[in-house]
């Protein structure tokens, strides 16, 4: 074990911990890593001798966030890094558009709409709704049924054409 931990240290890549922090999954969305939502934000290599990992949940309660990091610490000393630190950072604070284009396909393809690229809805000053479109027909034309969803980062819709309700990930 001490060779590998060497190896790991000495022949230390940061495109490799980037791939295995892709495996870490989000438990209430597991299509997603923690590098497509963004949660993964920066991987530092201490004076040759300690890895750490910075993370921002995507809210400052979020119940993941220990089970994240044990599990970023189980996968990282499976591959040879022996006690990575893993810090959790809330300033700044997590928003979607640290979501990568790759995550946002992802959640479509899964059946929940993805964030847009942009919070600003000027249509509630007038009364109306945001219109979303459908993940499964692509359809605009939808309507709000809650503005929570199955977790509070989402907002329950229904597609108007194909009357299918689905998930959308609330921009933050």
């Amino acid at each position: 074990m001490v060779e590998l931990v060497a190896s790991a240290l000495k022949n230390f890549d940061p495109a490799q911990v980037w791939t295995i922090l892709e495996e870490i999954k989000d438990p209430e969305i597991p299509v997603l890593s923690i590098v497509d939502l963004g949660i993964a934000r920066e991987v530092k290599y201490h004076g040759g001798e300690q890895l750490e990992i910075i993370i921002s949940p995507t809210y400052s309660g979020c119940p993941a966030m220990y089970m994240l990091e044990e599990q970023i610490k189980e996968a990282l000393n499976h591959r040879g890094f022996i006690d990575p630190i893993v810090t959790t950072r809330l300033s700044p604070a997590w928003t979607t558009d640290w979501m990568t284009e790759t995550g946002r396909q992802k959640l479509e393809a899964y059946g929940i709409a993805p964030p847009e690229k942009t919070t600003t809805n000027k249509s509630v000053l007038f009364g109306g709704q945001k219109k979303i479109s459908c993940p499964r027909c692509k359809s605009d034309n939808s309507e709000q049924i809650s503005e929570f969803g199955s977790t509070a980062c989402k907002a329950l819709y229904r597609c108007l054409d194909c009357l299918e309700p689905f998930d959308y990930f609330k921009c933050i």
